[in-house]
C-alpha cells in the first residue's frame, strides 16, 4: 500500500513568522477579553433577574454545556475551513453572544445566550490552539504558554473594563457593544497575518504496519487512555479554579464580604493577573524544572493560598487567595494540551481536541455544584472547590514529563 505524501512544511522568514505569532496572540487576547467583560456585571445580572445562587449557577453552567455540545465539531470545522478562519469567525460570535447575555431580559435568554457563547468558545479554543501549535512547530521551541499568557492579559483587560463600567454604572448594553466592536475589529485586522493554507496533515500507517502492531496495540491503548484521563483531570483542575474566579469571585466578595462592585471585580482580575505572571515565565520554568515539578508546585500553591483565604475571610486576603490560585494553575491547561497533543498512537490533533472538550466538564459542573452548596450552606463553603483542585493536580501530576528538551532555531 502506498502512503500518502505528508504535507511539506513551508519555510517562512523570521519577520513573517513573527507576524503570525503576533496574530495568534491577538486571537488569545480577544478570546480572554470578550468573556471577561461580562463577569463584573454578574452580580447586577443576578440581582436584576432575581435569581437564586442555584439558578444563577445553572445559567453560568450553560456556557460549558454549550462548549461540550459543540466541542467535538471543532476538529471537522478546522479541517474543513482552516483554523485561522474558524478562530476569527468564532471570536465574533462569542462577542455577539456575550452582548446578548448582558442585556438578557429573562433567565431563559441569559441561559440560551451563554450556551451559544460556550459553543463558539469551544470551537474557537481548539482553532486558536491548533494555529498556535502550527506556529510553535515552525519556531521549533515552546511558545504555547506565552499565548495563554496573552489570554490572561486579555482577561485582565476585560475584567478591568467590566469592573470600571460597573463601578461607573455605565449601561451594560453600551459597554458590551463597545467591547464587541473593539475586539472584533482587532481580530479582523490580525487575520491577514495568520499562517495561510490548510492545516498540516500526517500520513496514516498502512495495512501491513497496522497488522504488525496489532498484537501489542491493546496494552498501549490502555496506557494511552489512562494518561489521557489523568491529563484531563489536570486540565479540569485548572478549569475549576478559573471558573471559581470568573463565576463566584465578584459574588462572594460583594455578597459575603461586603465589597463594593469595583473592589469585588478585583478577585477575578487578581486571579488572571497572577495567572498571566505564571504563564509569562511558564516556558522557562518548564524547560528548567519540568512540567511535573511546576504543576506540583502550582497545585500546592493553589490549595494553600485559597485554603488560608477561606479559613480567615477578608477582602484583601480573599483577593490575594484568588491571585495565588491563578498563579498555581497558570501552566496546567497548556501543559495538559501539549502533553495530550504529543501522545503516541493518536492522530494529529486528537489529543488536543479531547483535552479541550473534556476539560469543559470542570466549567460545566462547578457552577451548579458550588451554587447548590452555597444555597445549602454558604458560598465560602462552596469555594472549597479551589483548594480541592490543587489537590487533584498533585494526584494526577505524575503523568506529566519530568523535563522537556529545549529546541532552538
Amino acid at each position: 500500500m502506498t502512503l500518502p505524501a505528508p504535507t511539506q512544511p513551508v519555510e517562512y522568514t523570521a519577520q513573517r513568522l513573527g507576524r503570525a505569532r503576533f496574530a495568534v496572540s491577538a486571537l488569545f487576547l480577544t478570546n480572554g477579553a470578550m468573556f471577561a467583560n461580562i463577569l463584573p456585571h454578574y452580580p447586577a445580572i443576578k440581582d436584576g433577574l432575581e435569581l437564586s445562587n442555584a439558578a444563577f449557577g445553572v445559567s453560568v453552567a450553560a456556557f460549558p454545556l454549550g462548549a461540550i455540545t459543540a466541542g467535538l465539531a471543532s476538529g471537522f470545522l478546522v479541517r474543513r475551513f482552516r483554523s485561522s478562519r474558524v478562530a476569527t469567525v468564532g471570536t465574533w460570535l462569542i462577542g455577539l453572544s456575550i452582548l446578548l447575555a448582558g442585556i438578557a431580559p429573562s433567565w431563559a435568554v441569559l441561559t440560551g445566550t451563554l450556551f451559544l457563547a460556550g459553543a463558539m468558545d469551544a470551537i474557537t479554543d481548539v482553532a486558536q490552539n491548533s494555529h498556535g501549535l502550527r506556529v510553535q512547530k515552525l519556531y521549533r521551541r515552546s511558545i504555547l504558554n506565552s499565548f495563554h499568557a496573552v489570554w490572561s492579559i486579555g482577561a485582565v483587560l476585560g475584567g478591568l473594563m467590566g469592573a470600571t463600567a460597573a463601578g461607573l454604572e455605565i449601561p451594560r448594553g453600551l459597554h458590551l457593544s463597545v467591547s464587541f466592536v473593539l475586539f472584533s475589529a482587532l481580530t479582523l485586522v490580525c487575520y491577514r497575518f495568520l499562517l495561510p493554507g490548510p492545516e498540516p496533515t500526517a500520513p496514516q500507517p498502512d495495512d501491513a504496519s497496522t497488522a504488525a502492531g496489532s498484537r501489542s496495540a491493546g496494552p498501549k491503548v490502555l496506557v494511552t487512555v489512562g494518561i489521557l484521563a489523568a491529563l484531563v483531570v489536570i486540565g479540569i483542575a485548572g478549569a475549576l479554579v478559573e471558573d471559581a474566579g470568573s463565576t463566584w469571585a465578584a459574588v462572594y466578595l460583594s455578597g459575603s464580604l461586603g465589597a463594593t462592585p469595583t473592589i469585588a471585580g478585583l478577585g477575578f482580575v487578581a486571579l488572571v493577573a497572577f495567572q498571566f505572571a505564571g504563564r509569562l515565565f511558564g516556558d522557562r520554568l518548564v524547560d528548567r524544572f519540568g512540567q511535573r515539578a511546576v504543576a506540583q508546585a502550582g497545585g500546592a500553591l493553589a490549595a494553600i493560598g485559597m485554603g488560608v483565604a477561606l479559613l480567615f475571610p477578608s477582602v484583601p486576603l480573599t483577593i490575594l487567595g484568588f491571585g495565588l490560585a491563578g498563579l498555581g494553575v497558570a501552566t496546567l491547561v497548556p501543559a495538559a494540551m501539549h502533553s495530550a497533543d504529543e501522545l503516541p498512537g493518536l492522530r494529529a490533533g486528537t489529543g488536543l481536541t479531547v483535552i479541550s472538550w473534556l476539560l469543559r466538564l470542570g466549567f460545566l459542573f462547578s457552577p451548579p455544584i458550588v451554587g447548590a452548596v452555597a444555597d445549602a450552606s454558604s458560598l465560602r463553603v462552596g469555594l472549597i472547590v479551589v483548594p480541592l483542585a490543587g489537590i487533584l493536580t498533585l494526584l494526577a501530576s505524575p503523568v506529566l514529563p519530568r523535563r522537556v528538551p529545549v529546541r532552538h532555531l
